[in-house]
Parts: C-alpha cells; sequence; structure tokens
C-alpha cells in the first residue's frame, strides 16, 4: 500500500520548518518529520530529510506542530555510525524472525473479530499484499503483513509494522474504514488500499492502472474460491448426513436450512458482519 498515492496533486504553496518537527494530529497521533510544507489543503511531511519519503494529510486533521529534540532522520546518503558487533547479532536475529502461520492465523482472526470482518476476507488481502510474510517490504518501504507505509501506521497507531498483530490490526481497521467510506463497494474499497482513495474517487471506480486492477481482481478471485470450496463442502457434508440411517426412528430428523449466504464477495454481508 502506497500512501503517497492517496492524494491528487496540488499546486505547491509554501515550504516550512526545515528542522525536525512532530506533528500532533487530533485524533490523538504523533508524526516525527524532518520537514514540511503546505499543499493545498494538504500538509505534507517529509519523513526524510532528503524528501524522498513522504505523507500528505488535511490540514485540518493538524492540531499542532511541536519541536522534536531529537536528531533528524538521515538519508540514504548520509553516514550513519557503525553498529557494535554485539548489537549487529541481535538486529539480524530480528530481522530474520517472521511469525508463525499460527501467529499469523491469530492475528487475522483477532483483528478480523475486533473489525467485523471475514477473516478469510482478511487473510486474502494479507496474501496478496505479503504472501503472509510478517517481514516483507516492499521497494516503496511498504512493511510487514498487510504492507503499511510508515505514515499509514504511524496514523494508525501502528508503532511496529513487522509485528503480525500489530501490523495486522491497523491494516484491517483501515480496510474496514475505506469499507465504509465507499459503501461496502469491495472493488473501490481494495483500489483504495492499493492506490488511494482519493485516486478512486477521481476516477469514480478503479482507477485504469494495471497493477491495480490486477490487485482487486486477484483478491477477489481469491476469496471467491475460499467462499465457493466451503459451500461445496458443508454440501457434501449435509449431503453424506442425509444419507446416514437414523439411529432414533422416534424423532425426526433435523433437516438443514440452506445458507442465504451469498458467496461473492460483491455481496457485503460475506465479508463482513454486523
Amino acid at each position: 500500500m502506497r500512501l503517497a498515492r492517496q492524494f491528487a496533486v496540488f499546486l505547491l504553496l509554501a515550504a516550512t520548518a526545515s528542522a525536525a518537527e512532530i506533528a500532533v494530529l487530533r485524533n490523538g497521533y504523533t508524526i516525527r518529520h524532518a520537514n514540511r510544507e503546505e499543499i493545498g489543503e494538504l500538509t505534507r511531511l517529509y519523513l526524510s530529510a532528503d524528501r524522498s519519503s513522504f505523507v500528505d494529510i488535511a490540514t485540518a486533521d493538524v492540531e499542532r506542530f511541536e519541536t522534536d529534540d531529537s536528531p533528524v532522520f538521515p538519508t540514504a546518503s548520509a553516514e550513519i555510525a557503525p553498529v557494535p558487533a554485539q548489537a549487529k547479532s541481535v538486529v539480524a536475529g530480528r530481522a530474520s524472525s517472521k511469525a508463525s502461520a499460527q501467529e499469523i492465523a491469530d492475528a487475522i482472526g483477532t483483528a478480523s473479530s475486533r473489525y467485523r470482518l471475514d477473516p478469510d476476507f482478511v487473510s486474502s488481502v494479507v496474501s496478496a499484499e505479503s504472501g503472509f510474510n510478517s517481514r516483507a517490504v516492499s521497494p516503496k518501504g511498504a512493511q510487514g503483513l498487510m504492507q503499511l507505509m510508515p505514515g499509514t501506521a504511524s496514523l494508525l497507531g501502528v508503532d511496529n509494522a513487522f509485528d503480525a498483530a500489530k501490523n495486522t490490526d491497523g491494516g484491517t481497521r483501515y480496510l474496514r474504514m475505506l469499507l465504509e467510506r465507499f459503501n461496502f463497494d469491495v472493488a473501490k474499497a481494495l483500489a483504495a488500499y492499493n492506490a488511494g482513495p482519493l485516486r478512486v474517487d477521481q476516477h469514480n471506480g478503479v482507477p485504469p492502472y494495471l497493477e491495480t486492477r490486477k490487485y482487486v481482481a486477484r483478491i477477489i478471485n481469491d476469496y471467491n474460491r475460499k467462499k465457493l470450496a466451503q459451500e461445496k463442502s458443508t454440501a457434501g457434508k449435509t449431503a453424506v448426513a442425509k444419507a446416514k440411517p437414523a439411529t432414533t426412528p422416534s424423532k425426526s430428523p433435523v433437516k438443514a436450512k440452506p445458507s442465504s449466504k451469498p458467496s461473492t464477495v460483491y455481496q457485503a454481508e460475506t465479508f463482513h458482519q454486523q
């Protein structure tokens, strides 16, 4: 997910603040940044001193800016002090550790329950985003299971994007927000997760980006396959149960009621719970 894509290009008005600062948002979150500038109704917070990474937020959502006394973000070419040998081994150990399949399943189950989404739907998103790799990092800097950009993670209150539970909670929460914003139109919500909600607004639907369209189709197809497989499995078990002779003739057999839940992802009932 690339947060930089979420916003249209606006006329550059003014550049401000060269020292490192902390943006305090009205929702209680904070974003540390090297410098900032106003672009129309947005404030662009540059996360690195070389301006290679940034996040755009609505200026109205910023309560105040505070001076940050800690060092400014180093640029990619900045000289970084060497890490002691002992510390290197610890860092390497953390970098190589990945969440287990059970930890990921638990994280998806917990987040899905909290934000009332079908865990199969969230699982399909995780599969498309990171392939269930909790240490995944995209070329653009998106991190973890649901590929949160640093700015997005900060806005969602995720302080460690490589923590399976925290990353999944933040990503699922954001996914729920997008679904609500787009009236539970799954294709639009997924497109917004990938390319940004403003791009979806601009094109009144899934943007004409090949990457985004493939992304949306992949998740929808994966989710529908899961639902169809579940229906077939349920139908098979029901058929077997009906074929078995009754062991208690005095009692009438209980007939299984057909599920009224649609199997397609385009029906909101299948992926979110009221």
